[in-house]
């Protein structure tokens, strides 16, 4: 058993960055008040530039987290897909409004909630957050309430938060926050928006069904029928198309699109990318879409997977524990999937020295039969220790070692004398 832990504790070493390393490029920035990129299956940060300035406008990427919590509703069976909503006054007359982004609506209609989360997404229709946010929580005030709510079950408290739509108050008349100004407009910090995508990704992937759509039809057949259109530029069709890209969100503090939140999938792992408050908006709405592929150019240059473990294999770090009251004295542990996780990528060589290895039980520690093959013995996590770290509240990639075989337990003579003879060494 020494000699097992001696070896354990020599690969640990091995596999330990002896010092923090910096992973971010000097020469590289973002032309934005605020953005980040990260790598959505672990929260591992892979670019941050003033990344958790909590004043920076979201305007409708405020959109996610009402869609997440739209999700959730449904998840929870408050409300069906094929649920009617009724539209508002409130969120009807805003459709008069040239300054918000909106669809057209007939006047005292009712809509699918899925054809208002796709309106929500696509053409981020500020009237269909509206309508959501009344159906959900019985007005936009509560509603706001919950997405706070929600914010803070994440660990994110320097938010900021008037409107289910992102649209700032000076747009809303008599219909703003309770206590709020005309001034006030909703704001998050880069981090914060991508702790959001990276939670919303995580519980509901199946959003990038939507996201990833150019057009997509609403109300087929009833009073508002119509086709939306997406206004992410990334997706194929546009000038600034970028392969991979199939989300998330688009937002505009002025009269020009100037926030944008991404995800696209390269070289076999998926990133998030938050660019708030871009500098120089075009006429076209390019600009967040310009800056977005340029940075994802950068961090897929600059990170690269790896592979960590093979589902099915044992890996040298910790290849078996000891068994109490089994037939068998140990049980080998293997790799329940196949685990990757991201590193440096630099002078075309992957960093793999960068990434260490802990667990979260000891190699002496004694697992009581029966075993059952398959079973969750030890919760691995890979970290990578640099000077970016993870998001709040991630803690790093994680896979589980298993069971390889069943272990069976002794009879109850044996299990009897392994008692008195632990009760012996314990007690006396």
């Amino acid at each position: 058993m020494k000699k097992i832990l001696i070896i354990f504790l020599s690969l640990l070493l091995l596999f330990s960055p002896l010092t923090t390393i910096s992973v971010q490029a000097e020469d590289f920035s973002v032309s934005a008040k605020s953005s980040i990129a990260v790598d959505a299956s672990s929260g591992k940060i892979l670019y941050s530039q003033n990344a958790t300035d909590s004043s920076t406008r979201i305007a409708s990427i405020t959109k996610l987290l009402t869609a997440y919590l739209v999700y959730k509703s449904v998840d929870e069976k408050k409300i069906a897909w094929d649920t009617k909503v009724p539209i508002s006054d409130y969120a009807y007359n805003l459709t008069m409004n040239s300054n918000a982004s909106n669809i057209p609506l007939a006047e005292g209609t009712e809509i699918t909630v899925k054809d208002l989360l796709n309106a929500l997404l696509l053409p981020s229709a500020n009237s269909a957050a509206i309508a959501l946010a009344e159906k959900i929580a019985g007005s936009e005030p509560k509603f706001v309430d919950m997405m706070m709510a929600q914010l803070k079950e994440w660990g994110i408290t320097d938010a900021k938060l008037y409107s289910s739509s992102g649209l700032p108050n000076s747009e809303l008349g008599e219909n703003i926050y309770p206590g709020s100004t005309e001034n006030d407009a909703n704001t998050m910090s880069a981090q914060d928006v991508a702790i959001m995508c990276t939670h919303l990704l995580k519980d509901y992937p199946e959003i990038l069904k939507i996201t990833e759509k150019t057009e997509l039809e609403f109300d087929k057949g009833g009073q508002s029928e119509t086709t939306l259109s997406n206004t992410n530029q990334m997706l194929p069709g546009f000038a600034t198309t970028r392969a991979g890209v199939d989300g998330l969100k688009t937002g505009s503090t002025s009269f020009y699109v100037d926030c944008f939140a991404a995800t696209t999938v390269q070289n076999g792992f998926r990133i998030i990318t938050v660019v708030l408050e871009s500098k120089n908006s075009s006429e076209d709405n390019s600009t967040p879409f310009s800056l977005t592929n340029s940075l994802m150019n950068q961090v897929y240059a600059s990170w690269t997977k790896i592979r960590i473990a093979d589902k099915g294999n044992q890996i040298s770090e910790f290849p078996s524990l000891p068994v109490q009251d089994g037939k068998k004295n140990t049980i080998n542990l293997v790799a329940g999937e196949d685990f990757s996780a991201v590193v440096p990528f630099k002078g075309g060589t992957a960093d793999a020295n960068a990434i260490s290895i802990s667990f979260d039980k000891k190699a002496q520690t004694a697992i009581e039969a029966p075993i059952k093959k398959g079973e969750e013995l030890v919760q691995a996590t890979a970290v990578q220790k640099d000077n970016l770290g993870y998001l709040p509240g991630f803690s790093g990639h994680h896979f589980p070692l298993t069971a390889e075989n069943d272990v069976t337990r002794a009879n109850i003579f044996v299990v009897m004398w392994n008692s008195f003879v632990r009760f012996v060494n314990e007690k006396l």
